[in-house]
């Protein structure tokens, strides 16, 4: 079993400076690939605004999409399908092309969310689907799991610039102490962002992930 990933920018034509935007995305994901080297192929730009990547198992592609999302800077954010399945590159011209059941699943789900994005839930980012063929044990998983990353989107997507900072430098171990002489402000006005934005549910779940990823 793979987990494949398609990601795109969220509202990519209303931007001012696109180009600005995609290396914004790319110096993130060098980020999270450092802290955080868990993908079999880091999500890398393939076509206009858009990512792939792989990942060996669902824990490691949520805990690496959350590091993502919160390292991106204000005004700049990505939709995620992931795809649970079988991958099956083709080799062509002297390269292997991403392809099989769980590409095709991911397909399926970066349309879900924008569709969700659309209508009931403009918050969301994440959606999952289990490749066709994948057992109930797996398709009950993915439920479970796509039901968590909507709501870790909600509460990501409702954080400012400096609460999804401070987040993530929480899910790497860091010290309030040390925040607060990063962004200049008190301990206790860290303590203060964290709470309010409920960094501390998010930092668990990140925890859960990572054991999972490393398991």
């Amino acid at each position: 079993m793979s987990v494949a990933v398609i990601a795109d920018i969220v509202a990519s034509r209303r931007l001012a400076d696109r180009a600005g935007a995609q290396r914004a995305i790319a110096d993130a994901v060098a980020g999270v690939e450092e802290v955080l080297p868990v993908a079999t192929a880091p999500l890398a730009a393939v076509v206009g605004d858009e990512l792939q990547g792989e990942y060996p198992s669902l824990s490691a592609a949520l805990a690496s999409l959350l590091l993502l999302r919160l390292a991106l800077p204000e005004g700049v954010d990505c939709r995620f399908g992931v795809g649970v399945g079988e991958v099956r590159p083709i080799a062509l011209q002297g390269r292997e092309v991403p392809e099989g059941p769980a590409w095709w699943a991911a397909r399926a789900a970066i349309e879900q969310v924008e569709r969700l994005q659309q209508r009931a839930a403009p918050l969301a980012r994440t959606w999952i689907e289990p490749a066709e063929g994948e057992d109930a044990a797996m398709t009950e998983t993915i439920a479970l799991a796509t039901a968590y990353a909507l709501s870790r989107d909600q509460s990501v997507s409702a954080m400012s610039e400096r609460a999804r900072r401070l987040t993530y430098g929480r899910c790497l171990g860091r010290s309030q102490r040390e925040l607060a002489e990063q962004e200049g402000i008190s301990q206790s006005a860290v303590s203060q962002a964290l709470a309010s934005a409920g960094s501390a549910a998010i930092v668990e779940g990140y925890d859960v992930l990572v054991a999972g990823a490393r398991a």
